[in-house]
């Protein structure tokens, strides 16, 4: 049944059209994470040939304010109960403002309930089901490939334009992957760079409360054709240096705008809720970018290590490439 194709998927009537419920028995909440399993890893482990490490995550204050205006960056503290001695405590810490990881309860399909039909009242605090934890416990880890939109848009002459917000197309996937002379293969980690949070990060001011307070920010399309993309290469996490990883605002005409009234239409709940797909947002793949086209070597072993918190929603990514 996992061996579906997207199309298939969109005909099931025993779930929600469009989904992966109930089609990964062993580690049925952990989701689409299930394509990178043992034999992943073991072929992983051969990306690593320089002993080289490169960190995929922003500092936890670094988008401050956060671009949800929901969130706020963590006020550190450093306590002491005595002059010998030093402890510290995060106040007003939210998991998601950062590099993250949205875990399976982010998103609920409208109509349908959180992935799997989990129960809405067991989506609460210290409830095991669907918690981020279940990604701490058996970690995220494989053969990350990287995809660099940004460089192949650069080297055609038309770079993005990030203060617009421009919509991108899964043919710009297979665009980039062509050009890397690079195929995704079942259980990759996928992770897009567009250039977004660099380029965010180091705008003026101005242009960053612009884009902040329109909510704009660069990301693809919300389309079915990114579901089946996604689901039909096997992926085991997609991760972008976007805010969102779609597009916002969502774009006019997008095809979930009927199945996701909540948010305008966007595809969170087709990818999160449906598919059971781990995302990754505003990743730092700046240097790692630059390593790829500096080598050639667009793959490595990756590590995504959330948080253990037991009914955690996200979690930062902590995520390493080894190369």
């Amino acid at each position: 049944m996992r061996h579906l194709t997207y199309h298939q998927l969109l005909r099931r009537t025993d779930a929600p059209p469009g989904s992966s419920w109930h089609l990964f028995p062993d580690q049925p909440e952990r989701g689409m994470a299930n394509f990178a399993g043992p034999e992943q890893i073991r072929r992983a482990a051969h990306e690593v040939r320089d002993g080289r490490a490169f960190n995929l995550d922003y500092a936890l204050d670094a988008f401050d304010p956060p671009m949800s205006r929901s969130r706020g960056i963590p006020h550190h503290r450093i306590t002491a109960a005595h002059d010998q001695a030093r402890d510290d405590v995060l106040d007003n810490f939210h998991l998601q403002a950062s590099t993250q990881i949205d875990g399976l309860r982010h998103r609920r399909a409208s109509g349908y309930g959180f992935y799997n039909g989990v129960p809405d009242d067991e989506i609460a605090p210290r409830s095991p089901r669907l918690g981020v934890q279940l990604w701490a416990e058996t970690p995220l880890a494989g053969r990350a490939l990287l995809i660099d939109i940004d460089g192949l848009l650069r080297d055609r002459g038309t770079p993005l334009d990030h203060a617009s917000g421009p919509a991108l197309v899964p043919d710009l996937l297979d665009a980039a992957l062509a050009a890397q002379r690079c195929r995704v293969e079942p259980g990759d980690l996928v992770l897009v760079h567009t250039g977004w949070a660099h380029w965010y990060l180091t705008a003026e001011p101005g242009v960053r409360a612009t884009v902040r307070a329109e909510r704009r920010a660069t990301g693809f399309a919300q389309s079915r054709d990114f579901a089946a993309w996604c689901w039909d290469h096997r992926v085991a996490l997609l991760a972008t240096d976007t805010f969102a990883v779609e597009v916002l605002p969502v774009v006019p005409g997008g095809d979930f705008h009927h199945s996701a009234p909540e948010d305008s239409g966007m595809m969170h709940q087709e990818l999160i809720a449906k598919l059971g797909l781990p995302l990754g947002e505003l990743w730092n793949l700046t240097a790692l970018a630059a390593d790829s086209r500096a080598t050639g070597r667009w793959s490595s072993l990756l590590t995504v290590k959330p948080l253990h918190l037991t009914g955690g929603v996200g979690s930062p990514a902590n995520a390493t490439a080894l190369r």
